[in-house]
């Protein structure tokens, strides 16, 4: 009975509503609630912070590509991630265009596969590049040959590969490409109500320019999806790059090759004493014989030496080192 009001709380509204301290509108406006539709056809599987997370995968992803790929095709390649949303998959394969060039990728040990799409202008282009062409597009689209499409599964190999990486961070997985279709109609993965997330890259192969979409069904991921959040990705990440990354940056430092140059002096001659210079001519310098040597490595100053020999070869013994901040 606490929702009923007293006869003395009646009264004191009554009175509020006379003086003005109150307006009925206002009161009616803050009870409408606010109610938003829900689309049982379309169920909210994956969140924000899931499609957030996906977008950072494929940043590094696009990273890895833009490193490989000008190795096979010799030319400069930009990727950059350009949004994520979540569709259906009718809505995804219903949005493809003929021909098309979609790559089925198995998602081992996760259940399912994910499809790799890329447009027909940046096949034509790798395929050309691969044949020794400058990578231009055809004018027209057209049905892609058996050679050619042996040709692209090269490539799509090398960007299954690369997947392990960015994917670490979430799961271990060994992705493997089943097949490349040419035709959606041959590419129903799930069935066309399931949702999926589609992250979209936008690839620059040259002056060629394209997208490439990847479709992760719900289903292959539905086992890992609470690991797909922001706080868990950088948690891994950061404890991933102290264990492993530091071993390997410290291994190539250490064989890192770097010139040391020890400069004994300097002089100034004309350009005519120097045509005319002959073996056993002296070149005076201005240092002496007791005075420490500048000692460079690369071009940065490092070291303080004094000249001597080791063996039959010239050295010299460093005596300080220059601290600079």
């Amino acid at each position: 009975m606490s929702d009923v009001l007293s006869q003395e709380e009646i009264d004191r509204l009554l009175n509020a509503l006379d003086s003005g301290e109150l307006d009925a509108d206002d009161m009616k406006e803050k009870d409408e609630r606010q109610i938003k539709d829900y689309d049982f056809a379309r169920p909210s599987k994956f969140a924000k912070d899931h499609l957030k997370t996906l977008e950072f995968i494929f940043e590094h992803f696009g990273r890895l590509l833009s490193t490989n790929l000008p190795g096979y095709l010799r030319k400069n390649v930009q990727i950059e991630v350009m949004n994520s949303e979540a569709i259906t998959y009718f809505e995804f394969t219903n949005a493809l265009s003929n021909p098309v060039l979609l790559g089925i990728v198995d998602f081992a040990p996760l259940e399912g596969n994910i499809l790799i799409e890329l447009a027909a202008s940046l096949g034509y282009a790798i395929v050309d590049r691969l044949l020794g062409g400058r990578g231009v597009p055809l004018d027209r689209s057209r049905e892609f040959s058996e050679i050619e499409l042996i040709l692209l599964e090269k490539i799509v190999n090398v960007c299954t590969s690369l997947l392990v990486e960015p994917w670490a961070s979430v799961t271990a997985i060994e992705p493997r490409l089943e097949r490349i279709e040419t035709n959606s109609q041959f590419a129903q993965i799930v069935s066309p109500s399931e949702m999926t997330a589609i992250v979209t890259m936008n690839v620059t192969i040259g002056d060629v320019e394209g997208l490439m979409n990847v479709c992760i069904p719900y289903s292959c991921v539905e086992s890992v999806v609470d690991k797909l959040n922001t706080k868990f990705w950088y948690s891994t990440m950061q404890a991933s790059n102290n264990d492993s990354y530091r071993e390997v940056i410290e291994s190539t430092l250490s064989r890192a090759k770097i010139p040391v140059r020890a400069v004994l002096g300097k002089s100034t001659v004309s350009v005519n004493d120097f045509i005319n210079l002959q073996m056993g001519d002296i070149i005076r310098l201005n240092s002496k014989v007791d005075e420490e040597l500048d000692v460079y490595v690369g071009s940065i100053k490092k070291f303080k030496a004094l000249p001597g020999a080791a063996g039959d070869s010239y050295a010299v013994r460093v005596v300080s080192i220059i601290e600079e901040e």
